[in-house]
């Protein structure tokens, strides 16, 4: 070997050095796939991926560093689609944000490790086997249990004692829902107050109902949250305003938004705590061995402005009470 072929091949080695110690160090790149059943432009929606992420970072994952998030923002129409897009990606682990989520993902894969942020009754709908020990792929976060239906008509009585009729405004396509109205009306014979489901698909089945069932005197409402009553928000709180029927939301954004009064966890904290089974999974623990957690935080949120303009007073007892009150 030349005394210049010796220099041409030192100096390559030196050059090479550098970049094989960087490869060594570099973190390997984690993916997650998230299947969000909101339009993307929703500021909820948002806000609830913002803590997902906010949580994970906090754990040592950011995107683009370690960790690749790929975000499909999902409606009744494509959310299939979007689900096999998700799975076909290969992710580590996917996140779904609500039961129509975990529905279309467990269609398309039953190995890939799905964690659920806000889902009613995820034994009843068939995503786990049980609460403690999941089985299979799934485990996640629960919404409520179905008892809290009957709390949400105490709290439309206590702040509206003349209510004697209720309206519960619900997307029957949805199976849970049928498990809250079943605890709305259990609760309704001992209160005397008469309950009478709406269903609601879209803005022309929202209007006229509600305009009927205002005909008559002494109504009030339970608003449950789903895409659908989600999507129509605005319009469903106008609608008690116009109509002056006091309701009661079971998600605080309903209150945010103009509503009377909400009582429900705090959806937000559920994909925080979701981000720390994600991380888990990616540290190697199996779903199988996470037991699906109820909430740890119920928010009692009241609009003043609202309950000023329906005329109702809010009894003192119910204010000392509220975690957040709206002026």
């Amino acid at each position: 070997m030349t005394r210049r072929e010796f220099i041409t091949l030192l100096g390559g080695a030196v050059a090479a050095w550098p970049l094989a110690a960087r490869a060594q160090q570099a973190e390997p790149m984690r993916r997650i796939g998230v299947l969000m059943y909101w339009t993307a432009d929703d500021a909820e929606g948002q806000a609830r991926l913002a803590a997902f992420a906010q949580a994970l970072q906090q754990l040592g994952w950011s995107d683009g560093r370690n960790l690749r998030i790929d975000t499909r923002w999902a409606s009744a129409a494509d959310i299939r689609r979007y689900a096999a897009e998700l799975v076909a990606l290969a992710p580590d682990v996917l996140l779904a944000s609500t039961s129509p989520s975990v529905a279309a993902l467990q269609q398309v894969t039953r190995t890939i490790p799905i964690v659920f942020a806000a889902v009613t009754d995820p034994v009843g709908q068939g995503f786990v086997a049980s609460l403690a020990r999941p089985g299979g792929n799934t485990t996640g976060f629960a919404l409520y249990e179905y008892g809290i239906g009957a709390k949400w008509l105490e709290l439309l009585k206590e702040i509206a004692p003349g209510v004697t009729r209720v309206a519960v405004l619900r997307e029957p396509t949805l199976p849970f829902t049928s498990g809250e109205l079943g605890a709305i009306q259990g609760a309704g014979s001992s209160l005397r107050v008469e309950v009478s489901p709406l269903g609601v698909r879209d803005a022309g089945d929202i209007t006229p109902d509600i305009a009927a069932f205002a005909r008559e005197p002494n109504g009030g409402m339970i608003v449950l949250a789903s895409p659908s009553t989600n999507a129509h928000r605005n319009l469903i709180i106008e609608l008690a305003a116009q109509h002056r029927l006091p309701a009661v939301y079971t998600a605080r954004y309903f209150v945010t938004d103009g509503g009377l009064m909400s009582y429900a966890p705090d959806r937000s904290d559920l994909y925080r705590r979701a981000a720390g089974y994600v991380d888990r999974i990616l540290k190697g623990e199996k779903p199988t061995g996470l037991p699906v957690q109820a909430p740890t935080r119920y928010e009692l949120v009241i609009n003043l402005k609202t309950a000023k303009a329906l005329g109702l007073t809010v009894p003192p007892t119910l204010l000392a009470t509220a975690d957040e009150v709206i002026e």
